[in-house]
């Protein structure tokens, strides 16, 4: 074997050839080296009584710990050693020989390391470990691990090496200093330190079979780190793991997996593990409690949330701050503010000083409930108790301020965060984007979105949606699809709403090839279509006067077991009369009441419009008087569709009464509602009543087109009364409206210019 390993001297050491956990096939060429030099460990350092003496007799334990001791490294003794292939076989031996010495035999480690065209072995490792740990040298035996382990982790060209795995060497060099079994722990621990999991795992496993346990803290802080990894599937069978190996669970392991099952809303998991630690005679603790509130909190069970406040207060476990501010942002979430002011009262009975959180969290939930002004109260108030709002307190202000039309405000608030030295997170981005888009300043959008960009944030979906919806209620619906690629582009899929934002969009602009396209893409993406963008399609097709195909889409949601919604039913009523189709939309009107759908005004309002289109100014009225009695208030449309219907039918009094009942009611003229009284009052030949309705609505701030002003013209110049139809006809042009169209001055002024 020696002679076979000689020649094997000038070919490529390979220092780290094992896999760190489990084994494979290999290939001998490559590792026939670091095969041989295991194999010779094996033999010669732990099963016979080799040593230098039989080799040397000068040079022994003292001779060694005289060179080391004063860094003789050119020793001619030392050299020729090194200059073997069995250099790291003899650095093992060298090491066993000052293990008495642990600073001296760290020493040489740390030489061997740096000398030119060697690297140790994982034996190497695993000696220094066992001899430092031996001797209390704990953060040097860390040390080591942790480079062994980083070495393995980092050597993407070694081949893995059946069976021998670090913790095998460890477990075969165990017998270098009295068997000490915490290098185990260690070992453990600096792969947990890594965030390699999964190599833990498997490492305890092992020795389990070795009957050698990590420590029952070092295997919490494993659980702790699988709680937190997104599959909780691991840190379940881990747990098993641990009871499955006789280690007794403690206060900690308990408020890992109760917290743990409290995050994922498994709230019968989380109480069994709460009375399986009670019933082992573990007493839970202040965290336990906490994590039990907040879960029964976030899940609106606030009544249990309480109970385990009370259970707590009898166990003697008294509240703490964080126990508050669950209980808090609970109430505040839920919008139960007076109790949540009632556990604030509380907290400061108990001498506990509210913090920021505590008062970031009131901040925002009266932004949410549009209270501002308390908000900026508890803003104010936090400053003045010596409190520093953090980055969560602006942006509840911003984004409350941007909501609420207070652009300057929010501006504002945001460059006094910027001042404090805050850094804008990603919520305080998407507050900021979404409020300038949907103020219409996309251009400021647009330059926050760059600078957000340099800071190294990662825009996420909501900023995508604000830009897309922005750019759409700005009609720039080609800038809103170039958004909608760049997300794509950046693995950023888009969801049901957003897809729903781009079709109503698309839709407004009459681009129903791109909705097509867009709807394909989601049958691709296994997005089904909700009743709102149905309801969404079937109002757009009607619109732009497309009844076929929103009756197809109709025919389709429903086939799909989509029930048509009040908007839905709303869309087709409005639209089938738009386009004439009265008794079709009579028919769905009853339809929805057989549904239990409570028809509301816009479906009134469609039909007594459509209605009165038609000349069926009775059934028309009868839907009118109806609405009452449902308890719904006629609206401007109702009233002047209704009042230009009468009118048109001769009854003049009738629509006067109409109009002193919505002035009594409080509806306000608007242009159409006038148009249509002037109108038919000029018709019905009563002009000065007409004329005076044109002189009131002037003096409401409400301006006459050339319509209301072609009514009055007209009639007088069918009564032959010139001069008046002249007067109006200045009085329009120094109003500054435009001239009557060009067809109706031929027609008032025929028979002159016959």
């Amino acid at each position: 074997m020696l002679i076979f390993l000689s020649r094997l001297k000038t070919s490529q050491y390979r220092a780290v050839s094992s896999s760190l956990f489990g084994s494979s096939h290999y290939l001998f060429s490559e590792n026939i080296l670091t095969w041989a030099e295991h194999f010779l460990c094996s033999r010669f350092l732990f099963s016979t009584t080799l040593s230098f003496s039989d080799s040397d007799e000068d040079f022994n334990r003292e001779t060694i710990r005289k060179i080391v001791n004063e860094e003789r490294w050119d020793d001619l003794r030392l050299v020729q050693l090194f200059d073997s292939v069995l250099a790291p076989v003899w650095v093992s031996r060298l090491l066993v020989e000052l293990k008495q010495d642990p600073i001296l035999a760290l020493k040489l480690f740390k030489w061997a390391e740096s000398r030119n065209g060697f690297q140790h072995t994982t034996e190497n490792y695993c000696v220094i470990a066992h001899i430092l740990f031996c001797s209390r040298m704990y953060a040097d035996t860390h040390n080591v691990l942790r480079r062994l382990v980083t070495l393995h982790k980092s050597s993407i060209d070694t081949k893995p090496f059946p069976s021998l795995t670090i913790l095998d060497v460890l477990w075969l060099t165990r017998n270098v200093c009295i068997p000490g079994y915490g290098v185990f722990d260690e070992l453990f621990s600096v792969l947990v330190e890594l965030g390699m999991l999964e190599e833990a795992r498997e490492s305890f496993l092992q020795m389990k079979t070795f009957k050698v346990i990590p420590r029952a803290r070092s295997c919490n802080v494993l659980l702790h780190k699988f709680s937190k990894v997104a599959d909780g599937v691991l840190v379940k069978k881990f747990f098993s793991d641990m009871c499955g190996a006789g280690i007794v669970p403690s206060i900690f392991t308990f408020n890992i997996m109760i917290s743990f099952y409290c995050k994922e809303g498994d709230l019968k998991a989380a109480r069994s593990m709460f009375m399986r630690m009670k019933d082992m005679g573990v007493s839970p603790d202040v965290v336990t409690y906490n994590s039990l509130i907040d879960g029964h909190g976030k899940l609106g069970e606030l009544s249990e949330a309480v109970c385990m406040y009370e259970e707590m207060k009898e166990a003697e476990c008294l509240p703490d701050i964080i126990t508050y501010n669950i209980l808090i942002n609970c109430f505040c979430k839920y919008g139960k503010m007076p109790l949540a002011f009632q556990f604030l009262r509380e907290m400061k009975e108990r001498c506990i000083k509210p913090n920021d959180v505590t008062y970031s969290t009131f901040v925002d939930a009266f932004c949410k409930e549009g209270m501002l002004q308390q908000a900026i109260k508890f803003f104010v108030d936090m400053r003045r108790v010596g409190l520093t709002p953090n980055e969560f307190t602006y942006t509840s202000l911003i984004d409350a301020n941007f909501k609420m039309g207070n652009i300057d405000d929010a501006l504002k608030f945001l460059k006094e965060m910027l001042e404090a030295g805050l850094k804008l997170n990603i919520v305080t981005y998407t507050a900021l984007l979404n409020g300038l888009c949907e103020e219409g300043k996309i251009k400021e959008a647009e330059e926050v979105f760059n600078a957000m960009l340099k800071d190294g944030v990662v825009p996420n979906e909501k900023m995508y949606t604000a830009f897309i919806h922005g750019y759409l209620k700005a009609k720039r619906t080609d800038d809103a699809m170039r958004i909608l690629e760049k997300m794509k582009e950046n693995n950023v899929k888009p969801d049901l709403l957003l897809y729903g934002t781009i079709i109503w969009g698309l839709c407004n602009m009459g681009r129903f090839e791109d909705v097509n396209a867009l709807l394909n893409e989601m049958k691709e993406h296994n997005i089904e279509v909700s009743e709102i963008i149905y309801t969404t399609l079937i109002d757009s097709y009607f619109k732009a006067g497309k009844d076929t195909e929103a009756r197809k889409l109709l025919n389709e949601m429903q086939e799909r077991g989509m029930a048509p919604t009040v908007v839905t039913y709303c869309s087709l009523i409005n639209g089938l009369c738009r386009l004439g189709y009265v008794e079709e939309a009579i028919d769905y009107f009853n339809r929805m009441k057989k549904a239990y759908l409570q028809p509301n005004v816009v479906v009134y309002t469609s039909l007594i419009h459509g209605l009165c289109k038609n000349e069926r100014i009775e059934d028309a009225r009868k839907l009118f008087l109806e609405m009452p009695e449902k308890g719904l208030l006629p609206d401007k449309i109702a009233y002047t569709s209704l009042i230009d219907g009468t009118m048109k039918q001769g009854n003049i009094q009738e629509a006067l009464d109409l109009v002193r009942v919505m002035t009594e009611t409080g509806v306000e003229f608007d242009l159409h509602a006038y148009t249509c009284l002037i109108s038919g009052l000029s018709r019905g030949g009563q002009l000065q009543q007409a004329r005076d309705l044109l002189y009131e609505m002037i003096e409401k701030g409400v301006q006459p087109d050339e319509i209301v002003y072609g009514c009055l013209i007209r009639k007088y110049h069918e009564l032959g009364n010139r001069e008046e139809a002249d007067v109006l006809l200045i009085e329009m042009m120094e109003r500054g409206n435009a001239p009557i169209k060009r067809e109706l001055l031929d027609k008032i002024y025929e028979p002159e210019v016959a």
